[in-house]
């Protein structure tokens, strides 16, 4: 025998408040409307489901049995109203976002976690790439953000950008490195001690030779190469080797890390780091709720991380 679900909902609330009047208050129906469900279903089942002359109401063991069923239904509906409710406020759903190897672990993955402690419901799937990988992920639906520097967006790209920090990069060195405490280190000094080379297919690989190039340097000793930023940073802590980050990674463990940058002006890239997304996506909530998250997290940032440059280098 099929029972519909919408009677032992009834049924349930009825159970739960002990008398007919209440529980259709607590649905929102009217008490007439409860009393011809509660019958309807006695007669269909040929067993009652209250025992008689009992105040308030007290189910038999066969009421009390289907009304757990109805208590575990009424439980779901609730439920999945109160994710429709949280969907529509992007406070529920996933979130695909990928992004370069160094700002996706040095930053985005912070602020994804302070986001889904106000958005617990929030799912965030993150994945690495560069920008080409990034661009094909967006254009075949695989993610639905992206975290990346770009210098130029094509018109008609069928992608908007959203910039979130300028391109800044620095040496950086262990916080114990002996330049640091050197009065006035000069390029030249940078040739006495091992390097780190970023990742081939990475923005930062051609910054390393322009930045060399503007300090008169040339013929590094390349010690370590390609790995992740962890490890790039656990190599670097116990050597004196230097790199090139970009700022917002330092800045993001100067503390504790213990990492810093040498105090040298370089030039800059002429790049940005944005969000990229695919033109007329459809709409998802929770995306542009992770979305306006990142965007004034990074504002917030972009003054902090300034005033550290400023107080790395004087003038710049």
């Amino acid at each position: 025998m099929k029972l519909d679900e919408r009677h032992l909902i009834q049924l349930a609330a009825v159970v739960q408040a002990g008398s007919v009047t209440e529980g259709a208050a607590l649905l929102g129906l009217s008490q007439p409307a409860v009393s011809r469900t509660l019958a309807m279903l006695e007669r269909r089942l040929g067993e009652p489901l209250f025992l008689k002359g009992h105040r308030p109401l007290q189910p038999t063991p066969l009421g009390r049995a289907l009304a757990e069923h109805g208590q575990t239904m009424r439980a779901a509906s609730r439920k999945a109203s109160e994710t429709l409710v949280n969907f529509r406020r992007g406070e529920a759903g996933v979130v695909r976002i990928g992004g370069t190897p160094f700002f996706m672990d040095a930053l985005i993955s912070g602020m994804a976690a302070d986001f889904q402690t106000l958005c617990p419901d929030v799912r965030i799937d993150q994945s690495y790439g560069y920008l080409a990988d990034l661009r094909a992920a967006l254009e075949s639906d695989r993610i639905d953000l992206a975290v990346c520097p770009i210098d130029l967006l094509d018109e008609g790209s069928g992608l908007t950008f959203q910039e979130l920090l300028p391109g800044r990069n620095v040496i950086a060195c262990a916080a114990t490195h002996p330049l640091l405490a050197k009065p006035d280190p000069k390029a030249l000094d940078l040739l006495d001690f091992p390097w780190i080379a970023p990742p081939p297919d990475s923005p930062l690989h051609a910054d390393l030779h322009a930045i060399l190039l503007s300090l008169g340097v040339s013929g590094i000793k390349i010690r370590y190469s390609g790995g992740s930023l962890a490890s790039v940073l656990t190599y670097m802590t116990r050597t004196d080797a230097l790199t090139i980050l970009p700022h917002g990674a330092v800045f993001a463990f100067h503390r504790d890390r213990g990492i810093s940058a040498l105090p040298f002006r370089i030039p800059h890239p002429d790049r940005a780091l944005g969000l990229l997304r695919l033109t007329g996506a459809p709409n998802a909530p929770a995306v542009d709720t992770f979305s306006r998250h990142i965007r004034k997290e990074f504002e917030t940032l972009r003054h902090q991380i300034k005033r550290h440059e400023q107080a790395l280098v004087p003038g710049s």
